[in-house]
């Protein structure tokens, strides 16, 4: 792939509506629409065990810590449709009310086993948005497939982190400096570095993802990328956008009845995976520019 790049953030003299109409083709033409109904369904699929594993784990870490249990599904809550966070809630708690160290192994290994088999579709789809053949056996595609599988859950888990000690710092500050207006300051400056911090450590899993997925020939690390920003963008964008939808517009309820929360959920994980494979489809657009300019 060729590119050119100025501190990391790729450089294009494409047009905005060259770049929309091309991309806008390469869609329909890789079927994106179609491989992302499949990511969704991958990614539905993955949800509960990795909720299982990660109620296994505050289960026994978190009997004496509820909050920090409480806040991290207060951050998952943000971008989540409101209708289906009951359902996922309800998973959640189940597995952490019957969390133990058996449950906790198993729960573990079947999280990255169903997890990375998201990321295995992710890898046949974004082969087809680049437009790569696969030359990797079934058991080394799956093995990188489970490592990045690792590699996301701890930048999820680093991001999380982030927010949450943004917020611990920003109320300690309030406590230890007092009703002010530099404690009011430091806690908004310390709050929008976390969350800066937050941002940042998406764009590398994006990143990650777009790099070690596909079965590139010639690998370039790329930190940030116009694909990258507009992915993210897109789907914060998306996920509001489906959020007041369904506050005002909510007929999934009575069209699918029980299954409305689910249907609901897995739109938002068909948008998820649009969105990946819409940045991907964009950078691809853009190295094809480039590549006929040079």
């Amino acid at each position: 792939m060729r590119d050119r790049q100025r501190n990391g953030i790729s450089v294009t003299g494409i047009s905005g509506l060259d770049l929309a109409r091309q991309t806008w083709d390469s869609m329909v033409a890789d079927r994106v629409f179609g491989h992302a109904a499949e990511l969704g369904f991958y990614f539905l699929f993955s949800l509960f065990p990795t909720l299982f594993c990660a109620g296994s784990i505050l289960g026994l870490a978190a009997r004496s810590a509820h909050q920090i249990s409480d806040k991290l599904l207060e951050y998952l809550a943000l971008v989540l449709p409101t209708a289906a966070l009951g359902t996922v809630l309800n998973t959640f708690n189940e597995t952490t009310a019957a969390a133990s160290s058996g449950k906790l192994t198993f729960g573990s290994i079947a999280a990255i086993w169903s997890a990375s088999i998201g990321i295995s579709a992710i890898q046949d789809t974004l082969n087809v948005v680049f437009k790569l053949n696969d030359r990797r056996s079934y058991v080394v595609a799956r093995v990188k497939a489970i490592l990045i599988t690792i590699v996301l859950t701890i930048l999820v888990g680093a991001g999380l982190s982030a927010m949450f000690a943004g917020d611990f710092l920003a109320a300690l500050a309030d406590h230890a400096l007092g009703d002010s207006l530099f404690a009011t300051a430091l806690a908004i400056a310390i709050r929008i570095t976390a969350w800066t911090a937050s941002g940042c450590i998406i764009a590398l899993s994006f990143a990650v993802v777009y790099y070690w997925a596909p079965d590139w020939k010639e690998r370039h690390w790329r930190w940030l990328t116009p694909g990258t920003m507009i992915g993210i963008a897109g789907w914060l964008l998306a996920s509001f956008g489906l959020r007041v939808y369904l506050h005002f517009f909510n007929n999934y309820t009575m069209t699918y009845g029980s299954l409305g929360a689910v249907i609901i959920l897995l739109t938002w994980f068909y948008i998820s995976g649009l969105m990946l494979l819409l940045g991907a489809e964009i950078d691809k657009a853009i190295d094809d520019s480039i590549a006929e300019v040079q």
